[in-house]
């Protein structure tokens, strides 16, 4: 098998400069995200006067990490799709994206265009 040649037929290739800007772009959504999981926590966790609500808190952060986990993964084979899960929920803008290829850009703007459709 060649060692350059990827695994699928389908699977996009990432330039250096791209996989810059990917990864900018991943770190930024993630770094936001992660962001709104500290502030919610702090305001939970002010708001602890019982044990039970210390382990409603720690409900909220297992499935804040399971839904994280499962968000953001950066294989490139993902990439696209989790670029366009990102945009349709606003945590990843176009210009962040600025300097992908155009066939990427449509495939992340299809799969927000679709999750959008699918959610009305």
């Amino acid at each position: 098998m060649n060692p350059n040649a990827y695994p699928y037929k389908n699977e996009p290739t990432w330039s250096r400069s791209e996989n810059a800007i990917a990864r900018t772009a991943f770190d930024a959504a993630l770094r936001r995200e992660l962001h709104e999981v500290v502030q919610e926590t702090k305001r939970r966790a002010s708001q602890i006067r019982q044990s039970s609500d210390l382990w409603d808190l720690e409900h909220y952060l297992t499935e804040c990490r399971k839904q994280l986990d499962r968000k953001y993964d950066y294989r490139y084979s993902r990439l696209t799709d989790v670029f366009g899960r990102l945009l349709y929920e606003g945590r990843v803008s176009e210009d962040e994206l600025s300097g992908l290829r155009e066939d990427k850009l449509k495939s992340i703007r299809s799969f927000a265009e679709f999750l959008a459709k699918d959610a009305a």
